[in-house]
């Protein structure tokens, strides 16, 4: 059994994870701002301030923390607090872990799709494949490179660049399940990696129990998904009509300026190498939806 440190704990991946790691017999603790459970520990980045209690017999920290990409529009401000809400906090856990010589096997660390640019191609990217230049790819790096550096302490260092989450309970889906219609965005050729939180979260738990499940991992299903693809299964399986004209680029430019981008581009990642050490749930978007909406 082993005791992990979360981050994010009290977020949409978090609550799920924490379930299924509790099911493994694995003990949690979480980090939060506003701490009210027996296994909560207080924390403040901004103070640079963890509860040293939080970290007894810690074996395994998985790093979740970090704004919504999408929540709020992409000022200069906003893009400071998406940087520095994950590799800030990630620069004072290896603060803390190094100053209380805390024998960590290992530091497990969100990351996005996103490190490949918010980009259409016919390329399907790999692990291996360098970053873009635009400033999601740039959050993505960054956020990673706080991560790597665990690597100092002889910590095991697993990423997992993560395609869009599907659960019901919030994130994505609701969002595109809009109360009235369905509809593509743009062109509605822009690819939209995705994976079921089962398969994430089950990909977080074994990060931690399979000694050799290190290294940087595309976390998104083999499956490859359109927009427009997307949107026509989304709407046979929840039974509700899809508008007939797709949502225009410019008008989602005009509201949402830059963060626009990310909904209006997307290419293929590769789950090759995530498959060769994972087996996925779903892997398929049919089955993924069936599951969340109906259960099957």
């Amino acid at each position: 059994m082993s005791k992990i440190l979360i981050t994010g704990g009290t977020g949409l991946v978090g609550k799920q994870l924490q379930k299924k790691l509790e099911e493994k017999n694995h003990s949690v603790v979480v980090l939060t701002r506003s701490p009210t459970l027996k296994n909560e520990f207080k924390w403040d980045i901004s103070k640079e301030y963890i509860d040293d209690n939080a970290f007894k017999d810690v074996t395994h920290i998985i790093h979740l923390a970090g704004a919504g990409i999408a929540d709020k529009r992409w000022t200069a401000k906003r893009k400071k607090e998406l940087i520095n809400s994950r590799v800030q906090s990630a620069n004072l856990l290896f603060k803390k872990i190094k100053d209380l010589k805390i024998d960590l096997k290992g530091f497990i660390s969100a990351s996005g799709i996103g490190y490949y640019g918010a980009v259409t191609s016919n390329k399907i990217f790999t692990e291996d494949d360098a970053p873009e230049n635009d400033f999601i790819s740039k959050v993505c790096v960054e956020w990673e490179n706080a991560a790597h550096q665990f690597k100092q302490l002889n910590t095991s260092v697993t990423i997992l660049r993560t395609g869009i989450v599907l659960t019901k309970l919030g994130g994505a889906l609701p969002k595109i399940n809009t109360p009235l219609f369905l509809a593509a965005l743009g062109t509605g050729k822009q690819y939209m990696p995705w994976i079921h939180i089962d398969d994430l979260c089950n990909m977080y738990v074994k990060s931690v129990e399979d000694v050799r499940f290190i290294g940087i991992y595309n976390a998104a299903a083999p499956e490859h998904e359109t927009n427009k693809s997307f949107t026509k299964k989304l709407s046979k399986t929840i039974a509700k009509p899809i508008f007939p004209l797709n949502a225009p680029s410019f008008v989602l430019k005009i509201v949402l300026g830059e963060m626009s981008s990310i909904l209006l581009k997307g290419s293929r990642v590769s789950s090759v190498k995530t498959s060769a050490i994972y087996s996925f749930i779903f892997t398929d978007l049919k089955s993924a939806l069936k599951n969340i909406y109906h259960n099957e």
